[in-house]
């Protein structure tokens, strides 16, 4: 049998142009080429698909949940695999499963499970992000107040630990919970600071990030907002054109008109990317699902505590990138680069991540011409629907 595989018979995205009568070769799970159809290797074995388009898989730097299964409920090897598998269904083919704030305990559990994650090389796992503990209560959002708190040294020496057993570890804290020092501390040991669920000033933002600090976690939402004579958080990400910030892209948490002004504010291309920020309910019909004892409920395309506050998004990935080219009005190909590419750049994974050129990882979706997903890979293997 070979191990060369070539796919052919759908127009090909490969991240930067589209490809047209072409097939894309892949050899021990990494894109070899991308070739005329013609030209594909006698000896290859052939993948025909009929019609739509093949695009890099999406990438996703925040999901707290799928499958019914809520990353802090279940911080373990199952946990992962069930979450990656639910959003492999809607073209995810990297991920970090997201740690709402919760207990050292439960921290240390979902570092063992990240892990086994890695020994079990669990399909689409790529690393954890952990979203606090050390936030602003002023802009908790849906976080536990009782678990709030600033970053010791303890803690500090956790992460770097972390870090050193996880193939990617990003963090989001809010500056007036962590110092700059601690900030470039996470930095030096290759960790990614994301600054989010924060009050904090024009000033004390803009410190974070010269510290080190280098994303903004769902823009707009859980932090200090633009104003006229004090820009908060919102500003000072818009106004720092190296600063990349995840979007939450359902029309719930940012108005169209705020994602098309974020879009002409962010001078150079890729430095916005699209992020789920999904909770259990993916790929389920649950109406229901639970966070640190307190009920979410899923009504009319939004999850929500008992008291209105937003709770996650009920959102796939696939849809975000729709909403992006019908709603806002992107080019499909910028609205997919938003889901693969620049996340991946985000991430510092770009290298082997949000593209199809040659060296990548084999990951990758079938869209049809309604953009709907059909068929999902990742590493060279079809993980969707899985073959009969």
């Amino acid at each position: 049998m070979s191990d060369l595989l070539a796919i052919a018979g759908a127009r090909i995205f490969d991240g930067h142009d589209w490809h047209d009568d072409a097939a894309l070769l892949l050899e021990f799970g990494m894109v070899s080429a991308i070739v005329p159809a013609s030209a594909v290797p006698a000896h290859a074995a052939m993948v025909r698909l009929d019609g739509g388009s093949l695009v890099p898989g999406f990438v996703d730097l925040q999901v707290n949940g799928g499958g019914g299964v809520l990353f802090n409920n279940e911080p373990s090897l199952a946990g992962i695999r069930t979450i990656c598998a639910a959003h492999a269904r809607f073209g995810t083919t990297a991920l970090l499963p997201t740690l709402i704030s919760d207990t050292v305990a439960v921290n240390m559990a979902a570092i063992a499970a990240g892990q086994a994650a890695v020994a079990h090389a669990v399909p689409g796992f790529i690393g954890l992000h952990l979203e606090g503990p050390h936030l602003a209560l002023a802009r908790k959002g849906t976080h536990d107040p009782a678990l709030l708190r600033p970053m010791d040294d303890s803690d500090l020496a956790r992460l770097r630990a972390a870090r050193d057993i996880l193939p990617n570890l990003l963090v989001t804290v809010a500056p007036e919970a962590v110092t700059p020092a601690q900030i470039a501390a996470l930095r030096e040991a290759g960790i990614v600071v994301s600054l989010g669920h924060s009050d904090a000033s024009f000033e004390m933002a803009s410190a974070a990030f010269a510290a080190g600090a280098g994303m903004t976690t769902h823009l707009f939402n859980a932090m200090s907002q633009l104003g006229n004579r004090a820009p908060g958080m919102v500003g000072a990400t818009l106004h720092n054109p190296s600063i990349h910030a995840g979007l939450i892209a359902d029309g719930i948490h940012v108005h169209p008109a705020a994602i098309q002004i974020a879009l002409q504010a962010k001078i150079g291309p890729g430095r916005l990317f699209l992020v789920t920020d999904a909770m259990s309910q993916t790929g389920t019909d649950l109406k229901e699902l639970t966070l640190n004892g307190r009920t979410i409920t899923r009504s009319a395309g939004a999850l929500r505590l008992a008291d209105g506050t937003l709770a996650g998004a009920d959102l796939d990935m696939i849809d975000a990138v729709i909403f992006m080219h019908s709603t806002i009005g992107l080019p499909i190909e910028e609205a997919i680069r938003m889901a693969s590419l620049y996340p991946a750049q985000a991430l510092g994974i770009d290298d082997s991540h949000g593209h199809l050129a040659p060296g990548a990882v084999a990951s990758f979706v079938h869209l049809g011409d309604d953009h709907a997903v059909r068929a999902t890979w990742i590493g060279g293997a079809q993980v969707y629907p899985r073959p009969i």
